[in-house]
């Protein structure tokens, strides 16, 4: 049965989706291309069909995340954005949140194109974040702080203590600094 091209541009788009968020859950290496593809309800042997490799893949879920992330922030206000992104919810739900601090040091051991198209990803989310009232170093500042709070806690373990703390100490900080 042949398949349309409508077809083929919905099931690359829904293999970009699912390696998005299964890439944000178990890093890249924690995936392989027969799961990805089963968890996208296709089988293995059409992932060629549509990706060169599992790079061009990592770099599209990535681009796909990044933008999810960018439509979900415009327009969001400073604080409620800083008490979400530091909230237990956003820590625990790795698959749908931040690209930044879920794939940060996973993209650091990647290819110089994937690196890339991390940078253009936090170019981004400060072009979304910018306002009149902040420089580019002060958002810098914040989404640096945010990241590394949100790895932090999800380094520790679900049930620590330390790492509900991580998080209300930062966000208080930051919320204060912002006011």
């Amino acid at each position: 049965m042949k398949v349309t091209k409508e077809q083929v541009r919905e099931n690359r788009t829904r293999i970009v989706e699912t390696a998005s968020e299964l890439f944000r859950e178990r890093g890249f290496d924690g995936v392989g291309v027969a799961e990805l593809m089963s968890a996208a309800g296709l089988t293995h042997g059409g992932f060629y069909k549509h990706f060169g490799s599992k790079a061009d893949l990592m770099a599209e879920a990535m681009n796909c995340g990044f933008t999810r992330s960018a439509e979900n922030t415009a327009g969001v206000d400073r604080e409620k954005f800083v008490e979400y992104y530091l909230s237990r919810r956003h820590r625990d739900e790795m698959g749908s949140g931040c690209v930044m601090s879920a794939l940060g040091t996973d993209t650091a051991r990647q290819s110089e194109p994937i690196r890339e198209m991390f940078a253009a990803g936090i170019e981004r989310q400060l072009a979304v974040l910018s306002s009149e009232n902040e420089t580019r170093a002060d958002l810098i500042n914040t989404i640096a702080h945010l990241v590394g709070a949100l790895v932090l806690s999800r380094a520790c373990p679900d049930n620590s203590a330390l790492a509900d703390e991580i998080l209300d100490v930062c966000r208080t900080r930051l919320l204060h600094e912002i006011a």
